[in-house]
């Protein structure tokens, strides 16, 4: 565990993660998940197909909007997923309801979108997934915290996904929800990591990871090396 982690999410995820599994407690870490990522061979790189999209103005925002966006900004500067950009391009923010009541910043990056040429890598469609599964009896999810996030923006391609705020420009350093290519990358990635696995006793749709066997014993085994395979 990471000396960082609150006791209260180490006693959560001892109470979850199953007894077999306790000795990869580190791949569940919430503090790890959220360290800036290494750069990767499938990092976003985001190509123009054209003139760099125009400078929109900023959104008016509401005071919750406008404090929830300051706390955004504080939090993934000391992260390290954005920092301060001067960059001659940059889109506006806005706000969408979460189900909490919550207020989520998206990006409005539609302008960087409809000029970015688009990656054809293929997502696997829904009825491949339940195909695959076959005679199997026993299944676990794994769900990827913070998903995009986990993906670095190619060098030298940071300044492309800036955003505007009245604090001034940022720029991503780690890939956010919202490029038009941000699932086929996104794909690649866990795609590359778990090559060997896949349609044997993994299915990888995004950041859901689903593990699947047909006995426990066998189970074990494969959730065992998903988890060191994450950690590795």
């Amino acid at each position: 565990w990471d000396e960082e982690e609150e006791p209260e999410e180490i006693e959560t995820v001892l109470k979850v993660v199953p007894p077999a599994y306790h000795k990869y407690l580190d791949v569940f870490s919430k503090v790890k998940a959220e360290k800036h990522p290494p750069h990767h061979t499938c990092d976003h790189h985001i190509e123009l197909e054209g003139l760099l999209p125009p400078v929109l103005v900023i959104y008016s925002l509401s005071n919750q909007e406008s404090e929830t966006l300051w706390a955004y900004i504080s939090e993934n500067v000391e992260k390290g997923f954005i920092r301060p950009s001067s960059s001659s391009t940059g889109a506006p923010v806005l706000f969408v309801k979460k189900k909490d009541g919550g207020l989520r910043l998206c990006v409005d990056y539609h302008k960087l979108n409809a000029v970015t040429r688009k990656n054809g890598y293929p997502v696997p469609p829904m009825n491949h997934l339940l195909t695959v599964f076959n005679s199997s009896t026993i299944f676990s999810k794994i769900d990827l915290h913070g998903a995009y996030n986990l993906l670095r923006i190619k060098e030298g391609d940071e300044h492309l996904a800036a955003f505007r705020t009245k604090h001034g420009s940022y720029k991503y350093l780690v890939m956010p929800l919202g490029l038009t290519n941000a699932p086929a990358f996104f794909q690649n990635l866990v795609n590359d990591i778990f090559a060997d696995f896949l349609d044997v006793f993994v299915v990888a749709y995004l950041d859901d990871i689903m593990v699947f066997s047909s006995s426990e014993e066998e189970h074990v085994k494969h959730v065992t090396s998903v988890l060191q395979r994450l950690r590795e």
